[in-house]
């Protein structure tokens, strides 16, 4: 594979998780009320170490690393908790709290990778169908137009997302090869091409946005820590674990690669370690991006090497805020259709998995029914657990959250008597009773 081939991947990739990863900060640092030049820096930061984060995770080696083709981007999981404990403690608060959790993963990462024998295919199904269904609104938000926008479902937004829709699944239709490979690229580029005529497109951020951009340890402060904000993210990080060893489990099979607990545990301390990192220079948080695993089984391309580069591409867009404002022009409409091809194609690879399950077992109906059932009802009904504790909405705000930790448990409460560690290690080899 060229260079042309491996750089028009890898830009795929980083627009499918660019929007989702820049979010993050903006709502954080807009909560938070930071001046302009700090909300700039805090957006620059993150994508910056988006693209180390990335690295650190496909590069597999004695101490971290799973290995397979992930994208690592700040977990919206977060946002919420991050916001709280900005509220009461102030910025450094957070970055403390977030420093504190990191370190934790990095040392848990042992005990919570031997737990594999609790993720069989009727949890690992479950979790990632959860993932891909529970996503699909915030495509079809995007659609039309983003949430909060004037012109929020107009014909217009509609029929551009609606359009570009139509163009990706007929270029994906007629198309072979490589070009049907980034059939996803070339809709976005050909949306907004469309879009700029219709006068969608707005070049300001590209125009204001500043060359380069000095990194900056500790720019908000040195971390101050709070018992409270400690236990909170701690909370947060594992939740985050829980999401990211279903996308292990989806990149493992897509890959037709098996991973041992040796792997899961580097996998998990890759993500401490990106973490601990993203607290000393101010950015968040990191998952697996569950958008980029679409990505990948759309495409058919599983090579590591454009994982690289696209870590390469966050690395350099961090540092160089002009060129990573060009990927803000993409109109919401334009995105959205994307969106909805990728996070669809996650729904369907969960479904898939769940194929390996035992369907004439009422129990495993019973927790697929369930963790499905509460993942998407969170997603439709997110006020239903608005009077619980905050220490328990962190579990019910999500449905991503909410429907993983449904199927864990009720995996457990169905088959705690045959769970054991699988033979080879391996969480391919894990049967459903």
């Amino acid at each position: 594979m060229n260079l042309f081939k491996y750089t028009s991947l890898g830009i795929q990739h980083v627009l499918a998780m660019y929007a989702g990863a820049v979010i993050v900060p903006l709502i954080v640092g807009g909560a938070l009320g930071l001046s302009g030049s700090d909300l700039t820096y805090l957006v620059s930061i993150d994508i910056f170490m988006c693209g180390i984060a990335t690295i650190l995770q496909v590069w597999k080696n004695r101490f971290f690393g799973i290995g397979l083709p992930v994208v690592l981007g700040c977990t919206f999981t977060a946002v919420g908790p991050m916001i709280a404990i900005g509220g009461q403690y102030g910025i450094t608060a957070i970055y403390g709290a977030i420093l504190a959790a990191g370190i934790f993963v990095i040392l848990i990462a042992p005990v919570f990778s031997k737990l594999i024998a609790f993720f069989p295919p009727v949890v690992t199904g479950s979790v990632v169908t959860v993932i891909g269904i529970t996503l699909i609104p915030v495509a079809m938000g995007n659609m039309a137009g983003g949430e909060g926008a004037g012109d929020y479902g107009s014909l217009q937004n509609i029929s551009l997302a609606l359009g570009t829709l139509l163009f990706i699944i007929v270029l994906t239709r007629l198309s072979n090869g490589f070009v049907r490979s980034i059939a996803i690229l070339i809709g976005l580029v050909v949306g907004t091409i469309v879009a700029s005529f219709m006068g969608l497109v707005d070049l300001a951020p590209v125009k204001d946005a500043s060359w380069f951009h000095v990194i900056e340890p500790l720019h908000f402060g040195v971390p101050t820590f709070e018992l409270t904000a400690i236990l909170t993210m701690i909370l947060v990080v594992l939740v985050s674990l829980v999401e990211s060893t279903g996308v292990y489990f989806a990149l493992s099979d897509i890959c037709e690669q098996e991973i041992s607990e040796q792997d899961v545990k580097k996998g998990y301390r890759a993500e401490g370690v990106a973490i601990v990192l993203g607290a000393l220079f101010n950015a968040f948080p990191y998952t697996t991006y569950s958008q980029n695993v679409g990505l990948i089984q759309l495409s058919g391309i599983k090579k590591k090497q454009v994982i690289y580069l696209v870590g390469g591409m966050l690395v350099v867009l961090g540092l160089v805020p002009k060129i990573g404002a060009v990927t803000t022009i993409i109109p919401a409409p334009v995105l959205g259709a994307a969106m909805l091809v990728m996070f669809g194609m996650v729904m369907a690879y969960g479904i898939k998995m769940l194929t390996r399950v035992d369907f004439n077992s009422q129990e495993n109906l019973f927790i697929i029914a369930c963790s499905i059932g509460i993942g998407l009802g969170v997603t439709a009904a997110p006020s239903v657990f608005e009077q619980l504790p905050a220490s328990i909405q962190i579990l019910t705000d999500n449905g991503i959250v909410a429907g993983s930790v449904m199927a864990i448990l009720l995996n457990l409460v169905f088959h705690a008597s045959s769970i054991r560690k699988p033979e080879k290690e391996s969480f391919i080899e894990s049967k459903a009773s």
